[in-house]
């Protein structure tokens, strides 16, 4: 799993908006690969530790203060998010996958890490099957190359959308936004329902909307390796 290590996203005014991965976003997956028997490598940027979007853990995120503490206590529990590796060490080759939650941190280091985007690559013309999820898709701006041509160009995904992101009162405030990005690309980019989960799986790339898709994405994507 390939997290952020950002803690802020940097707006065009240059506010730094506190931010990191999203709580759901990690624990749902981490919690369907675990329950099938998978072992989980946290990877992230220069192997810092992530930090959690403590906006994620608020219950009026989640749906009320139990689901609030069960997060909580998997990413309490997850000795795996205090040892995380470097992405640039990690052998694709070595794991059956390679997942992407979100969170705006994405936005912030994996859109931009070259290591990153080499891992992306390598993922993609692997033949295996792997996942990103609602922001994370961001990092697959990273595998450009210098004519900023991405072996990604016209897949058929999705992610985090205008709409979501004004409706959590930041469209107007970032820099740029991923549909827009993901769609010049160009990529063949489809949404769902505002904050329902919503899939688009093309080839070998699994890809979802929102934080209520990663859930559903980590099933799909162990059924299928």
């Amino acid at each position: 799993m390939v997290l952020s290590g950002a803690q802020y996203w940097t707006m065009k005014d240059g506010h730094r908006h506190p931010t990191g991965y999203w709580a759901e976003e990690f624990v749902a997956p981490y919690t369907v690969f675990t329950q099938a028997g998978h072992q989980v490598t946290v990877a992230t940027p220069g192997g810092v530790i992530p930090t959690v979007d403590t906006m994620s853990l608020r219950p009026s995120m989640t749906g009320g203060e139990e689901t609030s503490l069960q997060e909580e206590s998997v990413i309490e529990a997850a000795e795996e998010l205090r040892h995380p590796v470097a992405i640039k060490d990690v052998r694709f080759e070595d794991y059956a996958t390679v997942f992407y939650p979100g969170g705006h941190g994405p936005m912030e280091d994996l859109a931009y890490d070259a290591d990153s985007g080499k891992l992306l690559r390598e993922a993609l013309a692997s033949g295996k099957h792997f996942g990103i999820v609602c922001h994370a898709p961001s990092a697959i701006l990273a595998t450009r190359d210098e004519h900023g041509d991405t072996p990604f160009a016209n897949y058929h995904l999705t992610g985090f959308t205008n709409d979501e992101e004004a409706g959590v009162g930041l469209a107007d405030k970032a820099k740029w936004l991923l549909e827009d990005e993901l769609r010049k690309l160009p990529t063949n980019f489809t949404r769902g329902p505002m904050w329902e989960p919503y899939l688009v799986t093309d080839r070998t790339l699994h890809t979802g909307q929102n934080p209520a898709s990663a859930g559903p994405l980590a099933k799909e994507l162990v059924s299928v390796i």
